[in-house]
């Protein structure tokens, strides 16, 4: 279980997360959707521990980062390091000893190249590869599905129903609905860094609507496409 309380981010005078107040439950998987800058990724920071933030995140484990497997938009590698090496140094963080990788290269990435020439999409797949084997508790997915080849997406959405079968806690951004709707148990709604509202499984297609309508209204026919 992890409980947010209070969440507060500023960066100088400007407010990015205001008063966030969150429950995720184990076996759970939880979708964050909003319009960029709405403040899904630096709640996804905030969460993994790399931002400074007032207010409290609890959980059942002693310490959240040590448990919890993030990947980001933009994975990010050095220069002169393969796909292989890449997934040791992340099993080696954790204390995971990793017998035969090339077995569990999942997406046949060549991982004896550097990393750094792979493509967006092949970034993405080896960063998740990666975190997957860490044996993590918890997840927090920022676009997963975006980059990625549609082949890719089918695998990282039946990945997301492993992960809650076996008990993990998974939290993802997407700009996708589909995908969301497909996976999550619940979506909230951030909107200028506030939680708006949660949404249960049930009326994901309400809130689809409603932010179709919120997000196109008459906008595409104030063009006069001809």
């Amino acid at each position: 279980m992890i409980q947010i309380k209070n969440l507060t981010k500023k960066y100088g005078q400007k407010t990015v997360l205001n008063s966030i107040n969150i429950k995720f439950e184990k076996g759970k998987v939880y979708g964050i959707v909003g319009e960029n800058g709405a403040g899904k990724t630096t709640l996804f920071r905030c969460i993994a521990g790399l931002e400074k933030y007032t207010g409290e995140i609890l959980s059942d484990f002693e310490i959240l980062k040590n448990r919890l497997g993030l990947l980001l938009t933009d994975p990010f590698f050095f220069s002169k390091i393969t796909g292989r090496e890449y997934i040791q140094l992340l099993a080696n963080a954790r204390q995971i000893q990793l017998n035969d990788i090339e077995s569990k290269n999942l997406f046949n990435l060549p991982l004896d190249q550097y990393a750094s020439t792979y493509s967006t999409g092949m970034k993405k797949k080896l960063a998740l590869t990666a975190i997957l084997l860490q044996e993590n508790q918890v997840f927090v997915l920022d676009e997963p599905f975006n980059g990625v080849d549609i082949q890719s997406n089918l695998v990282i959405t039946e990945l997301i129903k492993k992960l809650k079968a076996t008990e993990k806690t998974v939290l993802i951004s997407s700009h996708i609905f589909s995908t969301l709707a497909e996976t999550c148990d619940e979506i909230f709604l951030i909107k200028n860094g506030e939680i708006l509202r949660k949404v249960n499984q049930k009326d994901f297609s309400d809130l689809e609507a409603e932010m179709k309508e919120f997000s196109i209204g008459d906008r595409i026919n104030k063009l006069e496409l001809k």
